[in-house]
């Protein structure tokens, strides 16, 4: 069976970077069968600071390096802080070995408190990514405060794409046939309507 890492890098209890981490795991399971296996960051930030200091990883940290490196595809999900990841979440890739996500497929998610915050995905995760030589899905999903909750069906349109993309991906799947907006347009006359005036 396809196995998925789950990275969260949330660091509160409960966390909506691990909210968001789960949905995108859960949009996976929907379009291939796979066994979902979540590292939480949270719980290993000393061993990672310990691993940093020594070059070693503690045991539970080496599971969950095993983890990553062993799956088949990879969530990995941030919180913005001051632009950027995390430093828990790059210092986790740090104690990486090399190679590990080497043409790996890889979906990436963050979290923060407002859209604007959402770029980073593009010029923070991405490249540290491709670095690394993954495999990263086209679609990367942001998640801000006000989605949270909403009526807006933009985040799980967003989640529900990046899934099916990871899925394939993962499967080995080529990528879904695109959809030409000017196949089916909305009439003229129910753009306009409600705004004659």
């Amino acid at each position: 069976m396809t196995t998925i890492a789950v990275v969260s890098a949330g660091l509160s209890e409960p966390s909506s970077t691990r909210l968001l981490a789960d949905r995108l795991a859960a949009a996976v399971q929907r379009t291939v069968p796979a066994q979902v296996r979540v590292v939480n960051l949270r719980e290993h930030a000393h061993d990672i600071a310990d691993n940093l200091l020594t070059g070693f990883p503690p045991p539970a940290l080496r599971t969950a390096i095993d983890t990553v490196a062993e799956a088949d595809g990879l969530i990995a999900v941030t919180p913005i802080f001051n632009a950027s990841y995390s430093g828990l979440f790059k210092s986790f890739f740090d104690v990486l070995e090399p190679d590990s996500l080497a043409g790996k497929p890889v979906l990436l998610g963050a979290t923060g408190g407002t859209a604007r915050h959402s770029l980073a995905l593009e010029h923070a995760l991405r490249p540290m990514f491709a670095y690394l030589r993954a495999i990263v899905t086209p679609t990367a999903v942001f998640a801000a405060t006000e989605d949270w909750g909403g009526h807006d069906q933009g985040l799980a349109d967003r989640v529900a794409r990046a899934g099916t993309e990871l899925a394939d991906l993962v499967s080995g799947k080529p990528s879904r046939a695109k959809t030409n907006g000017f196949d089916d347009p909305i009439p003229f006359e129910q753009l306009l309507r409600g705004k004659a005036g």
